[in-house]
């Protein structure tokens, strides 16, 4: 089993999206032994924002210069990278009421037609299926409890849609929210999320909701 562990967060060592992340992944590997990890920090090596340059395989263009042959080498890498992922643990900070931009970079490479979806005659179809992607999911404020700002989350439902849209049915959350609002409360959420993190990665990779909601 190949795990593809991704960080996002440019604050390093003061991330708690980190730390959510290497929390699961060491939690999943424990659970999981014979598991294989390659991290990607975005952080560090993150894609150039599509351009003209970087589109040839969205415009189904081939390349003509050295930067053009550049991009697509990388937009290569990155969605062969998720495919051979069997399990994808993303740490996605809430930025802005959505995901970090290095993040979406990524996003934007590797959701290519034909690779990891396609279009027919009843519509989009997802061509990613069988993975199992679970997102550490941080936030400065409360807004899964909070009627009040729950219109405001373009994170988690973002990612949600998205992997949805590649094909990926087993999609879960790890979540530490109220994290900005004092000490105690930032406590609560990572113990709320360690609990989580044990659960979820108890459960067997490419699982339906309804296993994880049961």
């Amino acid at each position: 089993m190949k795990l593809l562990h991704i960080d996002s967060s440019p604050l390093q060592a003061n991330s708690v999206s980190r730390q959510l992340t290497e929390r699961t992944v060491a939690q999943w590997v424990a659970t999981h032994p014979g598991t294989t990890v390659e991290h990607l920090d975005l952080a560090v090596d993150a894609p150039n924002h599509l351009s003209l340059d970087s589109l040839g395989f969205k415009l189904g263009t081939a390349a003509t210069t050295d930067i053009q042959r550049k991009e697509n080498e990388i937009s290569e890498r990155l969605v062969s990278q998720f495919l051979a992922a069997d399990v994808i643990v993303v740490g996605a900070p809430m930025y802005n009421f959505s995901v970090p931009t290095q993040l979406k970079a990524w996003i934007d490479r590797i959701a290519q037609a034909g690779r990891t979806f396609t279009y027919t005659e009843k519509g989009p179809k997802g061509l990613a299926g069988g993975k199992t992607v679970i997102v550490a999911s941080t936030r400065g404020g409360m807004y899964s409890t909070n009627p009040a700002l729950a219109h405001l989350d373009h994170q988690e439902s973002y990612l949600k849609t998205v992997f949805g849209f590649l094909g990926i049915t087993d999609i879960r959350f790890v979540r530490a929210e109220g994290i900005a609002m004092g000490e105690a409360a930032k406590a609560t959420a990572l113990s709320a999320a360690d609990v989580t993190i044990k659960a979820l990665t108890a459960v067997p990779a490419n699982e339906s909701s309804a296993t994880l909601a049961a």
